[in-house]
């Protein structure tokens, strides 16, 4: 192979017969790892080898090798026969392909049977799965790249069970929060909040509990999403130097998120707070995004909700929602063309709705006309007025500390109907410990306390200020929304007077209706 440009093997699909895919794989992508430079050095020589030519490449990075050869991001299409023709596929080693016997074999004899070729970088020629000694050697090779899997497995979960019981924490930070570690790329040294994450979620978390009814989860994921915030998987890649995949948030995920205890900043395990082996309380990481009391009450927020997928739309139309039909009090929608510009109008008629079957005519008006009439109307009424917001205030602290109390009480009450606490030793140490627990709720109990609830205070902004600070049509329509500002638009041929309280009637602007 001397002499030979490796760059110059990689063209398109010609059908000669030997246009193959690279195939790279690797589990954690870090800045100082050079192995996808080498795995494409090797997939050029293997290729160039024997003849043939890369059409492709089928990169999937951050990807584990117990994962299923077809499921793959970027293998699995290829696989499964939806990204076009190739004559096969070529990889560094037959660990790129899985770590798992089962996966190898399976991904090997696809390829034997659809008659295409499987090179990898180390085996001289394609692999021959029809020749006893080639099918024995690429077994060995996927058996060696499974047995190494299983002891790399079994190495994470010894040091995870070490860490976990250290009380210290291992994997992924909750969104929120952030390691720090002294060393670059060594162990954790503590937890903190992170400052701009942490804030993200204590906003969604005083909007939700200022107003359960109408801010939901899947309202607060569709607001930052147009906020253009980072979602939590995109989020942590960014605090890892890495580029950010430009994913969404979710509304399952954001309520996942709120309702874990990991916001209480205490060391989780499957999805349970760690009990501490001295004092039976969680162990606590660091200083929680709120307190006990409050994540009760988001959690009843959030889980209370009758219908708590709530869809509003996220188009650029200010009054959605907002404006109502005065012929048969239907809330507007718009209609779009190509030749008129966007329209309020009710088309409730249309659909055959018996409440507007005398709907007619139907008020129609272009959307910039009402909009701009009622942001006029809005801030000439209500613009100087200073805001208030309702806000979740978690009392003295005494009923979180109960509630913190009951909740440790608890959890140690099911791991000993669990059998977790059936040994001697075990035994009495639960007796000692429920009982401490015991005492310090009966004496919380006995301390007067101020009940949390939510209170009223100023922000210190004008209603003006608010609305020019808004970051888009949403967050506009929401402060109408707060203010319970309806819109009740007639058609310009009704008999209708001017009502205080409403904006509506052609007599108060008749230029405005069509």
């Amino acid at each position: 192979m001397r002499g030979t440009d490796l760059n110059a093997i990689e063209r398109p699909y010609d059908g000669c017969g030997k246009c193959l895919l690279g195939v790279r794989r690797l589990s954690r992508v870090k800045l100082t790892t050079s192995s996808p430079e080498r795995q494409r050095e090797n997939v050029l020589t293997a290729a160039a080898a024997v003849g043939a030519h890369i059409i492709g490449w089928a990169d999937d990075w951050e990807v584990s090798g117990a994962t299923d050869p077809v499921t793959r991001p970027s293998l699995g299409p290829w696989l499964r026969d939806e990204r076009g023709p190739y004559d096969g596929l070529v990889a560094a080693a037959v660990d790129r392909l899985g770590r798992n016997v089962v996966d190898c074999l399976n991904t090997g004899y696809k390829m034997r049977d659809e008659k295409k070729m499987l090179v990898t970088y180390g085996h001289d020629g394609a692999w021959n799965l029809d020749d006893p000694a080639d099918e024995n050697r690429f077994t060995m090779e996927a058996w060696g790249a499974q047995m190494e899997l299983r002891a790399i497995q079994r190495r994470n979960r010894d040091a995870t069970v070490k860490t976990r019981a250290a009380g210290r924490p291992k994997g992924k930070p909750s969104y929120g929060f952030q390691y720090v570690r002294k060393v670059m790329g060594g162990k954790i040294d503590q937890v903190e909040l992170h400052p701009h994450a942490s804030e993200v979620l204590r906003n969604v978390a005083r909007r939700i509990l200022a107003d359960p009814d109408n801010v939901t989860c899947s309202s607060e994921a569709a607001r930052l999403n147009r906020a253009g915030e980072p979602s939590p998987a995109d989020h942590l890649a960014m605090m890892y130097g890495k580029p950010a995949g430009g994913r969404p948030w979710s509304p399952q995920s954001l309520k996942n998120i709120l309702l874990s205890e990991a916001t209480l900043g205490y060391l989780m395990h499957h999805n349970r707070p760690v009990l501490g082996r001295a004092d039976g309380h969680p162990v606590r990481l660091c200083e929680g995004l709120w307190d006990r009391a409050t994540h009760e009450a988001l959690r009843s927020a959030i889980l209370s909700r009758k219908a708590p997928w709530t869809r509003r739309s996220n188009r650029e139309y200010l009054l959605t929602t907002v404006a109502l039909c005065g012929q048969c009090h239907t809330r507007l929608y718009t209609q779009t063309s190509k030749d008129a510009p966007p329209r309020y109008t009710c088309t409730a008629r249309n659909k055959g709705w018996l409440q507007a079957q005398h709907c007619r005519p139907a008020p129609l008006i272009n959307a910039h006309l009402l909009d701009a009439y009622v942001e006029e109307w809005f801030l000439r009424e209500l613009g100087d007025g200073m805001i208030y917001e309702t806000v979740y205030d978690p009392g003295n602290g005494i009923p979180e500390r109960v509630a913190e109390n009951r909740a440790s009480r608890e959890r140690l009450r099911a791991d000993r109907d669990a059998g977790l606490y059936d040994a001697p030793d075990d035994a009495v140490w639960f007796r000692d410990r429920y009982a401490a627990l015991g005492r310090e709720l009966a004496a919380l109990e006995a301390e007067p306390r101020r009940a949390p609830g939510m209170v009223r205070r100023p922000t210190g902004e004008t209603v003006a200020d608010r609305w020019f600070r808004a970051a888009d049509v949403q967050a506009r329509k929401e402060i109408l929304i707060d203010f319970g500002v309806r819109v009740t638009l007639f058609p310009a041929s009704a008999p209708v007077r001017w009502v205080p309280g409403f904006i509506h009637g052609p007599e108060q602007d008749p230029m405005a209706l069509l």
